[in-house]
């Protein structure tokens, strides 16, 4: 995969639960992590005194976060409702020449902010709810 214009990593949020994504609003930098916690299975046995982990146990986790300028449009206003519902609707990530990630994510912090002379901004940060699909690009 050759370099990729960071404009192009985003985020969709599902707004009325029919499966149309739209585009969160105003964003300008996102970032996706996946996490894998290990399961430690190392014992008196394990070969030289090497560490042996689990395969296919632990928990998986991804989380979400972007920030950008407040624009006031119907996804903001869905972000905020899903803040304050506790709601985990469907999301995507569409990360350029690798493929979409979907599934379930909770926001966990919405911050704005602004300065006198500056424009109104936003932060987000959310967390995987269930089991998340990925389809290649």
């Amino acid at each position: 995969m050759g370099a990729q214009s960071g404009k192009d990593l985003l985020i969709k949020v599902d707004l009325t639960g029919d499966g149309q994504f739209e585009s969160v609003a105003g964003l300008r930098a996102t970032r996706i992590s996946f996490n894998a916690e290990t399961v430690d299975v190392t014992s008196l046995e394990s070969q030289g005194g090497w560490r042996e982990l689990l395969a296919g146990a632990g928990v998986k986790s991804a989380s979400l976060s972007g920030s950008g300028v407040f624009k006031d449009a119907d996804t903001d206003e869905r972000a905020r409702q899903i803040f304050f519902d506790g709601e985990t609707p469907d999301f995507q990530v569409v990360i350029p020449d690798f493929g979409i990630v979907e599934g379930a994510f909770q926001i966990t912090a919405i911050e704005y902010a602004g300065t006198h002379d500056g424009e109104a901004t936003y932060e987000i940060s959310m967390a995987s709810a269930g089991a998340l699909s990925f389809a290649a690009a």
